[in-house]
């Protein structure tokens, strides 16, 4: 039993460690990623937002597509370049002197480069220099992006070249676009377990719903609401949803893989008794921003507790398991007893009506438990009645003992309020989703303290992830329960599956997630290899406008065609001539290009005699195929209304050859018209 968890352990640290990279890839994963002709894409353009401020700034090819279209227009270029270093001026760690490089942007009007200069003056004598300097010139130079050179990024090829990206991001998902690892835990519908995307190398977390057990609990309603709102989220502190699809069993969330476990893991096993106030303030300062992300979308979350926060790889946080998060209407409190006991809000309790100020009390009982090692109202393993719990939580405060400072337990106790209204986090009236803002201006967060180390945390460092966290997972260690120690589920018997069902599947089986996908291409460098627009001088074919027709045929039906079909498949190249009708099409093999060529002039001037011999029918004009296996020559008679394709035995189609080689034997003097135009057909 043991040996089956060190493989299993073994296996995925192996593939968690390639992840990403080449060695993580398939060897086919050029061909799951490969563009096709970019007229094929045109249509993606009425389902998309046509904007700078959706192409440019919030997908992540996109914009690098438009930085790159910028780089061959020298003003263009500035422009990036200048928004570039403002934003890495904002959220650098250190501020420092910077050698002027002496390079203008040439749009900026005159009196807003006098105001940055009056600003940097101002900030000399000023103890850290304000990060907002630059904010009406960034202004000015992105409005003149998003207007005529935005525009021009529209007519070119690296538009059509994110048409194509798009094109792969909308293509389905199914079972056989991951390989799947050992079992990482369970949630409340199946089993979690480690998956890696064959194409790109990386590594998910993938959370299956068995369909049979969400009927049974009428969850369908529930499930479909934490898929669409993980959808909609995208921070950096709130786990994301990559994929979403089904299989016959199941229905299946491909989600962030946080390898570093979960909180109620470190601060039970690995650090029992608590951590120090520095690493609680950093944890803290991180679910803030995505309790701030989470409300900014009138998300209501309603389940902060240790396990639903999980540890990445280098040692940030994010909220997991939404479930229970609920959309709230604009100024309207909902009511609902929902969350888990011993942090679950006064007013939850009591079934009154809530907002916001749940979550903020919840994470006052993070807070705490990270800081105490326990939680306020219940001790650990604590065997007690949920009513005398929920007891607690309505009337007895909370204690404090000397691990809490002076900054840590006003902060607890102002999250802890029993009043909603006099809660930290809600007293803004009329902007109850912005009460992070609150929580940022408290001591615990804006003041030093020399004792503890703990620093004012410099939140727009952290929201960009240029802060170390101040612990780092081990990654060479698995945290999470062995494989056999974690339960398995139970047959649902009773439930049937049928057709009713499916119009709640196809909601749920959308395939992948835009901006989590392209990040995924970008970090794996999927993005970087395949980005190519010219090879050896010339446009690569799938974004040259006459090049490509081949290639998007070929495209469109390469995952339709098995082993024998690719093998034996025929390719006929046609040839139309001016001198002749204009339905009329010579018509050869691709891979019969020497008998081919030598048999043109032969097939050219055979038809030529043909369509002058009265044994033919004046409404026909007649050409000959050569097939791929060069054993038989089909004879083709098109038309204007029909095409008729007579199939010949063997003997009869060396006959035939036999007889063109010797007209043109006799002919040799007569030249062929020439060809105006050239395309590939499967045959």
């Amino acid at each position: 039993m043991e040996i089956e968890n060190i493989v299993a352990n073994t296996v995925y640290i192996k593939a968690r460690e390639s992840g990403g990279q080449k060695k993580g890839k398939s060897k086919k994963w050029k061909n799951y990623l490969q563009f096709p002709h970019y007229t094929q894409c045109l249509g993606l353009r009425s389902e998309i937002t046509m904007s700078y401020g959706y192409i440019v700034e919030h997908q992540p090819i996109g914009k690098l597509l438009f930085q790159q279209f910028c780089e061959g227009n020298t003003q263009y270029f500035r422009c990036c370049k200048f928004l570039e270093k403002v934003d890495e001026y904002e959220t650098t760690n250190h501020f420092r002197y910077q050698q002027p490089q002496g390079k203008l942007v040439p749009v900026l009007r005159r009196k807003v480069i006098n105001d940055c200069i009056k600003t940097a003056d101002d900030a000399t004598h000023t103890e850290e220099p304000s990060s907002d300097i630059f904010a009406e010139a960034y202004k000015q130079i992105r409005a003149n992006l998003a207007a005529e050179p935005f525009k021009e990024f529209l007519e070119s090829m690296y538009f059509h070249r994110y048409l194509q990206w798009k094109w792969l991001e909308k293509r389905p998902v199914d079972k056989h676009t991951f390989r799947l690892y050992r079992v990482l835990g369970k949630g409340g519908f199946g089993e979690v377990c480690a998956c890696q995307v064959r194409a790109s190398g990386k590594m998910y977390a993938l959370k299956k719903l068995e369909k049979k057990r969400v009927k049974k609990r009428h969850a369908e309603t529930l499930s479909l609401n934490e898929k669409q709102i993980l959808q909609r989220i995208n921070s950096p502190f709130v786990v994301s949803l990559a994929y979403a699809y089904e299989t016959k069993d199941a229905l299946c969330l491909v989600l962030t893989l946080m390898n570093g476990g979960d909180l109620k893991f470190h601060l039970y096993t690995l650090s029992p008794g608590g951590f120090t106030e520095k690493r609680v303030q950093f944890y803290a300062a991180e679910i803030t921003l995505g309790l701030q992300h989470l409300h900014r979308e009138r998300i209501l979350y309603r389940d902060l507790k240790p396990e639903n926060i999980l540890l990445d790889d280098f040692g940030h946080v994010r909220i997991s398991d939404l479930g229970l998060a609920v959309e709230l209407k604009e100024n309207e409190p909902i009511k609902g007893r929902v969350g888990t006991v011993g942090y679950m809000a006064p007013e939850i309790v009591k079934n009154e009506r809530y907002s916001y100020g749940v979550d903020w009390w919840g994470l006052g009982c993070l807070i705490y438990e990270m800081i105490e090692g326990k939680a306020p109202f219940r001790q650990r393993k604590e065997k007690v009645k949920r009513e005398e719990v929920e007891r607690r939580v309505r009337e007895d405060q909370e204690k404090y003992s000397e691990k809490f400072t002076e900054a840590s337990r006003t902060l607890c106790r102002g999250l802890l309020h029993k009043e909603p209204g006099f809660r930290l986090g809600c007293r803004r009236v009329g902007k109850s989703e912005e009460g992070a803002d609150e929580l940022k201006v408290h001591p615990f967060f804006s003041q030093s303290d020399a004792k503890t180390g703990r620093e004012p945390v410099p939140w727009k460092k952290m929201e960009a992830g240029r802060l170390d966290p101040p612990f780092v997972p081990d990654p060479h260690s698995v945290y999470a329960k062995d494989v056999l120690d974690i339960e398995q589920f139970s047959t649902v018997k009773g439930v049937r599956l049928d057709a009713t069902d499916n119009s709640f599947y196809d909601k749920f089986n959308t395939g992948s997630v835009s901006i989590p996908w392209q990040d995924e291409m970008i970090s794996t460098e999927c993005f970087q290899q395949l980005n190519v627009y010219c090879v050896n001088g010339l446009i690569v074919p799938d974004l040259r406008p006459d090049g490509g027709l081949a290639v998007a045929h070929n495209n469109a039906n390469a995952s339709k065609t098995g082993f024998f079909s690719k093998f034996f498949k025929r390719k006929l190249l046609l040839f139309k001539f001016k001198q002749l009708d204009p339905g009329f099409v010579i018509v050869f093999c691709e891979q019969a290009l020497i008998l081919s060529f030598s048999l043109f002039f032969c097939t050219c001037f055979s038809t030529h005699l043909a369509r002058s011999n009265s044994t033919f029918t004046t409404s026909l004009t007649t050409s000959i195929a050569i097939d791929s296996s060069c054993l038989s020559v089909p004879i083709v008679a098109m038309g204007a209304h029909q095409m008729v394709r007579l199939h010949t035995s063997t003997a009869k189609a060396r006959l035939v050859k036999h007889v063109v080689v010797s007209l043109f034997m006799t002919c040799a003097t007569w030249t062929p018209p020439p060809i105006t135009m050239v395309q590939w057909a499967q045959s």
